[in-house]
């Protein structure tokens, strides 16, 4: 016996034409090498600065210190930010592969095309979503 998503799934490859699912694809793919060049270049400025302020950090006092720790920290989290989203697109494109792309993880339903324009790799529907965040 069938699973309600397996026959959604079944039923979205049916109503998106190859072509749709390749523009899809391509335009995912693009998302992804755009994140991972700036994620590499986001660790190497990362690795270039730890470096100099090691060479430079000779004399620092304690203000001096503490602000150069919170700046190398919100470097590391917005390079993990970065990390998060090629995962939430690199998800996105083996979704699509798997014909459970543009459907909600959670109720089965439609993804609105709107929402999926603005944000491509969305497993969850506005509602879904919402109901998420309020927890």
């Amino acid at each position: 016996m069938a699973k309600a998503s397996d026959t959604k799934a079944a039923a979205a490859k049916r109503t998106r034409s190859a072509a749709e699912t390749e523009k899809i694809r391509v335009a995912l793919v693009e998302r992804r090498d755009e994140l991972q060049a700036e994620y590499s270049q986001s660790i190497s400025e990362i690795t270039e600065l730890a470096r100099d302020r090691m060479e430079d950090s000779a004399g620092d006092d304690q203000a001096d210190a503490g602000t150069k720790t919170f700046e190398r920290e919100q470097e590391i989290t917005l390079a993990n930010n970065l990390l998060e989203r090629i995962n939430q697109v690199e998800r996105a494109i083996d979704r699509l592969g798997e014909g459970n792309y543009g459907w909600c993880e959670r109720c089965g339903n439609a993804i609105p095309v709107e929402r999926l324009a603005a944000f491509p790799s969305a497993t969850l529907c506005v509602s879904c979503k919402q109901l998420e965040e309020r927890r």
